[in-house]
């Protein structure tokens, strides 16, 4: 439906295994999405959880920050801030990298190390 929308093409989505943070139980990945852009467009991004971590309870370790920049057509990138505004062009890249949700809980390692 985004390809049908908008002049952009989606180059890869994946998720970020691992980035959950570690707990009895680990919290949920983040996802990392790549846009490739075909006309000359304005991109505008209010995205959350950019500087600060999700936290983590009970003892749960937090999840990962995001973070959003473009790779240019010729192959500088741009970190971008949580809010932000940028032009794009044919050829450019945005990506996306979702934060990941915080841990609930020790880490059973972490409950015998303590023990």
């Amino acid at each position: 439906v985004l390809e049908w929308r908008f002049p952009v093409r989606l180059e890869s989505f994946s998720i970020r295994r691992g980035s959950g943070g570690k707990g009895k139980w680990s919290g949920g990945a983040g996802t990392v999405r790549e846009l490739r852009f075909l006309e000359d467009m304005t991109v505008s991004l209010l995205t959350g959880h950019r500087r600060v971590p999700p936290f983590g309870l009970e003892g749960g370790e937090d999840g990962e920050c995001g973070r959003n920049w473009i790779v240019r057509a010729n192959g500088h990138r741009e970190d971008l801030e949580g809010c932000d505004r940028a032009e794009v062009h044919p050829g450019d890249i945005l990506v996306i990298s979702t934060p990941s949700g915080g841990g609930y809980g020790k880490a059973e390692a972490d409950r015998e190390a303590a023990e």
